[in-house]
């Protein structure tokens, strides 16, 4: 079961291309602004400068989705978060905004509109719930 990590990007907002740029990171570890650049230039239909993948990764660096080091003469970045991390985070910030509208007619009206796997994902949902509930009660 996938928990809340405890470190959290200071901006979860992404776009388009940081999204390709942090997914090439996360799929290569360690890389440097050549790195990306090389691997976004291998589909021959893209162009894209060098000095864009730099701003890219310093973006992404502030926005703390990534780390930067000195690899000898060049740079490397690696990611602050896994990409499954990423997902639970960004889940928990959909849940929060979902809950947030705190209008009970309008989380009942979206759960009748539930299909039926829909259904039998909240029913999973709920089960592991109640197995997280059941394991903080027993370390009480």
């Amino acid at each position: 079961m996938a928990f809340l990590p405890k470190y959290r990007p200071k901006q979860l907002s992404l776009g388009p291309l940081e999204t390709e740029v942090l997914e090439i990171i996360w799929e290569l570890g360690s890389a440097t602004v050549k790195d990306v650049h090389e691997k976004i230039l291998a589909d021959p239909d893209r162009e894209l400068a060098y000095a864009s993948v730099t701003t890219v990764l310093n973006r992404l660096t502030k926005k703390g989705w990534l780390t930067c080091n000195k690899k000898g003469k060049a740079y490397a970045w690696q990611p602050l978060v896994s990409q499954s991390e990423a997902q639970v985070i960004k889940a928990y910030e959909q849940l929060q905004r979902f809950l947030a509208v705190s209008n009970p007619d309008v989380v009942a009206s979206f759960a009748d509109s539930l299909d039926t796997a829909s259904l039998e994902q909240i029913e999973a949902i709920a089960e592991r719930l109640e197995a997280v509930r059941r394991q903080r009660e027993e370390q009480k």
